[in-house]
């Protein structure tokens, strides 16, 4: 079969500049969002004392949002077509990383912590001394199933452009 062109990026103007029109798109301000609620996920998980299968709920959180950010700022930029293979296949790229890698990880942590909260829900009774740690996994869980709500969205939001024959993802 013929290589087919990558879908075209923002006009060239010499140095680097925003696509903004990404930027205002719904597939951009879903990744805003994907982006706020995973940081607080990892964020809330990391700075409390965590144990078993927090750890891999952890490992799944940063590398999903590190390759969101990784896609989002690529999209900003317009430079989706430098990426060897995927470039030409953007949409796509973006609809598999959110549908499988989103929402799959995403809901896995958000059961992993959304368990190990009911675990330590006896700890938020009045007169309890130690550090509780239900209230981190608890908002952990919700931002995490949230999170995977977005990622349901926006691969949606991809798979409809594609089934329209769109090749670009605003």
């Amino acid at each position: 079969p013929p290589a087919v062109p990558p879908p075209p990026g923002p006009p060239a103007r010499g140095s680097l500049s925003l696509h903004r029109a990404y930027l205002r798109s719904p597939l951009g301000l879903l990744r805003l969002g994907q982006l706020a609620l995973g940081a607080a996920f990892w964020v809330t998980v990391a700075a409390h004392k965590y144990e078993g299968a927090a750890h891999f709920a952890l490992f799944a959180a940063v590398l999903v949002w590190l390759l969101t950010l990784a896609l989002f700022g690529l999209s900003l930029l317009g430079r989706w077509a430098l990426v060897p293979w995927l470039g030409s296949r953007w949409l796509l790229t973006n609809l598999v990383h959110d549908l499988a890698l989103g929402v799959g990880l995403y809901a896995a942590a958000t059961g992993i912590m959304g368990y190990k909260a009911r675990q330590k829900s006896y700890c938020n009774l009045p007169g309890y001394s130690q550090q509780c740690l239900y209230g981190a996994y608890l908002g952990a869980s919700v931002c995490g199933g949230i999170a995977a709500c977005l990622y349901l969205f926006s691969g949606l939001y991809c798979l409809s452009r594609r089934c329209r024959d769109q090749r670009d993802i605003i």
